[in-house]
């Protein structure tokens, strides 16, 4: 398992929307401006930078830095809790996303948030497990989450489509304190833009048996980092603490890339935060 981004990506991510210079960083870090190129491209520290010094300039909990540096790695989900959940990794364009999915077992009533590259998984898991596929939520419009939309709606014509999309037509928005039934499990939404003008994030609950609510957050959040601020990371940031640090610390973090990892996890080690 790796962390969506590591040690220098965070560096070098918070950098860029501080806006401070290299020169400042690594002056302060006690590194040469070579080093601190080095440290951002690979992640590796080569040589021990001073995280308190230069992790204020940008923005970053220095403590918090310090356990990511040191190899931090979410605990493994247990999957037995979440029966009716799956999660879909496909590749694409030099990466790879995840797309999640949800289902009630009574009803067999599924949700798909986001596509990924390739629908087959979908299709496969669907069909292993009887269910009828009834909603496409997506969490933001960037290509690499809505890629197989068009096949995906070619072979399931039924399916209710869900997003933040300004294009979208009216019937197919969220709409603000919106719950959406699938069977006995709901589905709400809160709006978390700031990597993406549409970002949302989708809150499932009401899973049987106490299992914990998950919140699939898009590229809003990951484990141990964030997404680009294509928007504002003063945004960004704002709503990840208004709506999604403000659920119960048990929810299991869904990112758009990346580990799952809890809120709990991300309150205690998240650098951003």
């Amino acid at each position: 398992m790796m962390l969506e981004d590591h040690l220098g990506d965070i560096v070098r991510k918070a950098r860029t929307s501080a806006g401070v210079a290299s020169e400042t960083v690594a002056q302060a870090a006690g590194l040469t401006l070579d080093e601190l190129a080095a440290l951002e491209q690979s992640g590796v520290v080569v040589k021990l930078p001073n995280y308190a010094a230069f992790a204020s300039l940008i923005d970053l909990d220095a403590s918090k830095l310090e356990r990511i540096a040191a190899g931090w790695l979410p605990a493994p989900v247990g999957f037995s809790l979440f029966r009716q959940f799956r999660v879909i990794t496909t590749a694409g364009d030099d990466m790879t996303v995840n797309a999640y999915l949800v289902w009630d077992e009574v009803t067999r009533e599924a949700a798909l948030f986001d596509t990924g590259f390739d629908i087959g998984p979908v299709v496969t898991l669907v069909e292993e497990n009887g269910l009828i596929l009834r909603h496409l939520f997506i969490t933001h419009s960037h290509e690499d989450h809505i890629a197989a939309i068009t096949p995906l709606r070619e072979l399931f014509p039924k399916i209710t489509l869900h997003s933040n999309m300004k294009s979208a037509p009216a019937d197919q928005r969220n709409l603000a304190n919106d719950t959406i039934l699938l069977g006995r499990l709901r589905i709400t939404n809160r709006e978390t833009p700031g990597h993406c003008e549409d970002g949302v994030t989708y809150i499932v609950e009401n899973f049987p048996e106490g299992t914990p609510s998950i919140a699939i957050v898009g590229d809003c959040i990951f484990a141990g980092s964030m997404g680009r601020p294509n928007q504002s990371v003063e945004l960004l940031k704002q709503k990840v603490r208004e709506q999604i640090f403000t659920l119960h610390k048990s929810t299991l973090v869904c990112p758009g890339h990346g580990p799952l990892t809890t809120l709990d996890e991300q309150l205690e080690v998240n650098p951003f935060f």
